[in-house]
């Protein structure tokens, strides 16, 4: 490990994985239908449920979602996979994508990566942009197809050009590590920033450290500060640290313990025990008043964001501003 006082920037590469199966190390999914946002009331369950047992293709994929993820009834993925195939029959993109991710995770089926990889294709062929980016992380996984990060480049940038925010990242990261796809830094740093401006916490977070060390882009702490916040107020927590960093260190925002212990306790409370050592070291120079500050502080942070359900695999660079030795 390095001198504490000392920035290291992590050059190192890694995989971030961010949903349901993997999809942001874990698996956290990340995307929820048209329509299906939020809790149903009883009486719009029933009549959903009606629409679905005349035929309605839509009503039938809906339905399948509500039991995929618990909304509005009790989680039930075998009903979830049996309503998604009878919107497949209907013709439904997003039943063949629900269907896919089902046997991708091994929920109410038995997990068969085949069977996703087939779904996901009768999706993506559609234009499902979800479907595009989890059948490139198949590709880039090499889960139920030959390896080809070829072939995972062509189906991420497909969803990122159809707007799907982890795909973005994911082909960011590509571009990153030169992967399928010649190195381009400026190239990732364009789809990070796509991605971010859009609010997906891991992009931000791969962007302001790409800001931080001049990667691709103008070194630029304040901008670093900018992009880690945005992460960071997500419940990110790996971008948490980083916020504290920079406060430690006046780097991009003001030199504030207070913050930095505020940030690193928020950390810690999202299990980046990174955050523990952290805390350990700055208690050192700071005063027990100022300590209950930043625990307050910290106390009043609103809880994150729920996790979206449905994409596989962000991939990101291990963006962390530094390591202490």
């Amino acid at each position: 490990m390095m001198n504490p006082r000392v920035l290291f920037p992590v050059t190192l590469l890694a995989v971030v994985w961010f949903c349901c199966f993997r999809s942001v190390a874990q698996d956290q999914a990340r995307a929820r239908p048209a329509g299906g946002e939020g809790m149903m009331r009883p009486s719009e369950f029933n009549s959903l449920q009606q629409k679905a047992q005349a035929g309605d293709a839509k009503a039938q994929y809906l339905l399948g979602w509500s039991y995929m993820t618990g909304a509005g009834v009790s989680q039930d993925y075998q009903e979830a996979a049996t309503w998604f195939r009878k919107a497949v029959a209907g013709g439904s993109a997003e039943a063949e994508f629900g269907l896919g991710y089902l046997y991708e995770h091994g929920q109410g089926v038995g997990q068969d990566y085949r069977q996703a990889v087939t779904h996901y294709i009768a999706a993506a062929q559609q234009g499902h942009s979800t479907a595009e980016n989890n059948l490139g992380s198949m590709y880039a996984h090499g889960q139920g197809v030959r390896r080809n990060l070829g072939e995972a480049v062509r189906w991420y940038r497909a969803a990122a050009d159809h707007g799907e925010v982890t795909a973005q990242c994911n082909l960011a990261s590509l571009y990153f590590r030169g992967s399928g796809v010649a190195r381009d830094y400026r190239e990732a740093a364009r789809w990070f920033r796509a991605a971010a401006e859009r609010g997906h916490p891991p992009a931000q977070e791969d962007l302001a450290w790409m800001y931080y060390t001049g990667t691709g882009v103008t070194l630029d702490y304040s901008e670093a500060a900018r992009w880690v916040q945005k992460a960071a107020e997500q419940g990110y927590a790996r971008a948490q640290i980083d916020l504290g960093r920079l406060y430690e260190q006046g780097k991009g925002v003001p030199l504030d313990y207070v913050s930095a212990y505020a940030w690193y306790t928020l950390a810690l409370a999202g299990g980046d025990e990174r955050g523990r050592a952290r805390m350990k070291s700055l208690s050192q120079v700071m005063t027990e008043e100022q300590i209950s500050t930043a625990a307050a502080r910290a106390a009043q942070f609103p809880e994150s964001r729920s996790p979206r359900v449905g994409v596989s695999n962000s991939s990101g660079i291990d963006s962390s501003f530094a390591e202490w030795r």
